[in-house]
């Protein structure tokens, strides 16, 4: 059996992240709703939804949004069956995040074309 070699500690980490060997003792359940929750708030970030004005947030990137709301309904789709309880609250926050792209787009897709639509189906 081969060792795995320690990782360097790394200043920014906060005691709340696991190292990889934790990684090991947590169920998949909690690691699949870690990404999408991850997945979640920089998607929030990049369609610049914790500013007042999200016209205005710094952060504000469209394009980078479509990504991550895409990769997360491709995580979403892949893993609902696994997510027990937790299913229902990620495919809402999903659908919010698609929904409020398609408002802060200045040229809306049709339902159907939107960032990560391929997955979920048409979001209205």
């Amino acid at each position: 059996m081969t060792e795995v070699p320690e990782l360097p500690e790394d200043p920014a980490r906060t005691d709340s992240e696991p190292t990889v060997r934790e990684l090991a003792e947590i169920p998949a359940v909690e690691v699949i709703t870690r990404a999408a929750v991850m997945l979640m708030s920089a998607a929030a970030e990049k369609l610049g939804l914790s500013e007042d004005d999200p016209e205005e947030s710094p952060h504000r990137d469209l394009d980078e949004a479509r990504r991550l709301i895409t990769a997360l309904a491709g995580l979403v789709k892949a893993s609902v069956e696994y997510l027990g309880p937790h299913a229902g609250p990620v495919r809402d926050g999903l659908k919010q995040l698609q929904l409020a792209f398609r408002e802060s787009s200045a040229f809306p897709e049709e339902p159907g074309h939107g960032p990560g639509e391929k997955f979920t189906g048409p979001v209205w």
